[in-house]
């Protein structure tokens, strides 16, 4: 249950910096890094930053971004199938 409870709540973190960097970004202010909203997804908050990517339109045409996204939910979607087949 605890593992439950941490994933939700890292995907929750997840939308929120997406969408505070999008209120970064739109106020011309010091921005998050792309390696802090990548580390999100890579340590499992990828729900919470892809629906926080389509919410706030934020990060959607970027394309060096979506590609290390995209990378990372295959890496991801990769090992799950591993264990689920193992």
């Amino acid at each position: 249950m605890i593992l439950l409870y941490s994933f939700l709540a890292l995907n929750i973190i997840a939308f929120v910096l997406i969408g505070y960097d999008k209120k970064l970004a739109q106020n011309n202010k010091r921005r998050i890094s792309e390696q802090t909203l990548l580390g999100c997804v890579f340590f499992g908050g990828t729900i919470g930053s892809g629906l926080g990517m389509l919410t706030f339109r934020h990060k959607t045409s970027k394309k060096s971004y979506l590609l290390k996204f995209w990378l990372i939910v295959i890496i991801q979607f990769l090992i799950a199938w591993y264990y689920l087949n193992n």
